[in-house]
């Protein structure tokens, strides 16, 4: 997985890489950010168990309302006070938030996993 053309995107701090049970993979950090690998093997940890637990909402929600559309859930935004953190199936990003462009990180991540 290509992590440097994530870190490219506007405001990107880190870029990291996780496994299904939320192992971090592998990340890359730009200098200066203050990101910590231990911030990323939590932050990946995290990742793994929004993705369910918005996964279960979707389908209860699609289930219950008999509206349809809201899967496959394709990633998330997880929304910090400064930083956000903008989810795929096995990739995110950490971004400034007064500097991201959040779409543009949700095409990278979509490109970058495969999926378009």
């Amino acid at each position: 997985m290509n992590l440097a053309v994530l870190l490219d995107q506007p405001g990107t701090l880190a870029a990291f890489h996780f496994s299904d049970s939320g192992e971090l993979a592998t990340h890359v950090v730009r200098e200066g950010a203050g990101i910590t690998p231990l911030m990323l093997e939590l932050l990946a940890r995290s990742c793994v168990a929004n993705l369910a637990i918005a996964g279960m909402e979707a389908r209860g929600w699609e289930a219950l309302t008999g509206q349809a559309g809201f899967q496959p859930l394709t990633g998330l935004s997880v929304i910090g006070l400064e930083w956000s953190v903008v989810v795929g199936r096995n990739a995110a990003v950490v971004v400034r938030n007064r500097d991201a462009d959040y779409e543009a990180a949700f095409a990278v991540l979509r490109r970058v996993e495969g999926g378009a």
